[in-house]
């Protein structure tokens, strides 16, 4: 086969490639998407992005953040390193590759479908889709208590993605860039009022020393920036205390991580909406000019990939060696030296860098040289929501208190060790179950509440 040609999988002759209303090029009733219209590549990448979200993760199911500043003060050990690492090659890109993945999916979802006469609408059914998700980010969250939960933001997130579901590619993409300008902008926004906060607190600091009173709005940015300040001066009592608490009962964790879970939540939903809009959005866009299932030419892959790393990598470099390291060391020095913060471009740091992996995969894909990886990641990108939730469950019961207990026992690169034996699970684990099953449990219940209907879920044994 020629390298340039791309492999065909039998739902690609329904994709569009330069905008062309997905809608148009299909006659179908609704139903879900079988087995056999599944595009190998876009399940591929998913997997790939699933378990690279479970790297990102394991530290706060693992270990109590105050130990960020401990590993940054000690340069040049195993932990500095493996931080160093992931935060410099995937933090964000993951669930960034996640995010567009999941752009692409609600265009699939909608793809093979039109609306019936007695029936519900696709539009109907879609939105029961999603607020299922939010239904099960909330029990993700607060049944097998991950803190760290983006179902509840993706069902939300995904709500507003319907009207654009027939945009073209080139709108599809200037949406996300705006959904970026968007983030940049209230990044910058609550930097600076951060900053006045700081300036006044200095101001106010120099007017006591000199005997006068310091103004009203000084002393407003006095108290501001003083109780910003105190959350990331350690108290270790507190720390101890929360600890003990994550080694506890259910009960005890569940009231642990109960503000948390709802200030997250929150807090997601105000300020994240833009981050996972502008990944979705350019996942829609890069689905509809046949990127993720593989149509475009070799050439195409190498260039996305060395200007995503090209770029991506400085960036992911400075921002955490130059922002991290000098926001966790002494965040009043940094916030005195710096008009902007290094991570002001995240989301372009991040939309590059999962370009660039994603073109890696697909290039691996291209030359057939490890096929069984290849197959491995589709079977777990086929099982993703299984999988995702999965990894709460295994992680929660190995670290909290309720399971085995290794919260805080294991130093931050050993935490690694539990991601690497998680990925050999569910790689194996997918592969088995999609030998007689035609999809993960919990992607069955989805589907079936979804349709309010059983779906069928063994696969047809043949006999010759």
């Amino acid at each position: 086969m020629n390298p340039d040609t791309p492999t065909i999988y039998p739902a690609e002759a329904l994709l569009p490639i330069k905008g062309e209303p997905a809608q148009t090029l299909i006659n179908q009733t609704v139903k879900p998407v079988d087995i056999a219209d599944r595009i190998q590549t876009i399940d591929m990448v998913r997997g790939f992005a699933l378990l690279g979200i479970l790297m990102m993760n394991i530290p706060v199911f693992g270990i109590d953040g105050s130990s960020t500043q401990q590993i940054l003060n000690a340069s040049h050990t195993t932990d500095y390193w493996t931080m160093a690492t992931v935060s410099t090659l995937f933090e964000g890109t993951m669930r960034g590759l996640f995010s567009m993945l999941f752009g692409a999916g609600m265009i699939l979802f909608t793809l093979n479908k039109k609306d019936v006469p007695g029936g519900l609408s696709v539009a109907e059914y879609y939105y029961r889709r999603l607020g299922l998700l939010v239904v099960f980010g909330l029990i993700n969250a607060y049944v097998f208590l991950w803190e760290g939960d983006i179902l509840f933001y993706y069902g939300l997130a995904g709500m507003l993605l319907y009207p654009f579901r027939k945009a073209g590619a080139k709108w599809l993409l200037v949406l996300g860039l705006v959904c970026i300008g968007i983030g940049i902008y209230k990044t910058a926004a609550w930097y600076g009022d951060m900053r006045e906060n700081r300036a006044g607190y200095k101001e106010a600091i120099a007017a006591e020393k000199a005997g006068t009173k310091p103004t009203e709005k000084q002393e407003e940015q006095k108290g501001a920036w003083s109780r910003f300040e105190g959350n990331f001066k350690p108290d270790t009592s507190r720390i101890n205390e929360g600890i003990r608490e994550m080694r506890g009962s259910y009960g005890t964790v569940f009231n642990h991580l109960l503000p948390r879970n709802a200030g997250n939540e929150t807090w997601g939903t105000y300020q994240g909406i833009w981050d996972m809009l502008s990944m979705m959005f350019i996942g829609m866009g890069l689905f509809v000019l046949g990127f993720f299932s593989n149509k475009r030419s070799t050439s195409t892959y190498i260039m996305t990939l060395l200007i995503g790393y090209g770029l991506g990598i400085p960036l992911g470099w400075i921002s955490f060696n130059d922002g991290l390291t000098g926001w966790v060391s002494n965040i009043a020095t940094y916030v005195d030296t710096y008009r902007q913060p290094h991570w002001l471009l995240y989301d372009v740091r991040r939309m590059l860098l999962a370009v660039g992996h994603a073109s890696v995969l697909l290039l691996v894909f291209r030359s057939r040289a490890i096929p069984w990886l290849m197959k491995g990641l589709s079977n777990v990108g086929q099982m993703a929501f299984t999988n995702y939730l999965m990894q709460s469950i295994i992680c929660s019961l190995f670290f909290f208190g309720y399971g085995l207990g290794n919260y805080n026992k294991l130093s931050y690169h050993q935490l690694y060790y539990v991601v690497g034996a998680v990925w050999i699970f569910q790689l194996i684990f997918s592969a088995i179950w999609l030998r007689y099953f035609k999809f993960g449990p919990f992607e069955w219940a989805w589907r079936s509440l979804t349709y309010w209907k059983k779906q069928g879920m063994r696969k047809k044994v043949v006999t010759l």
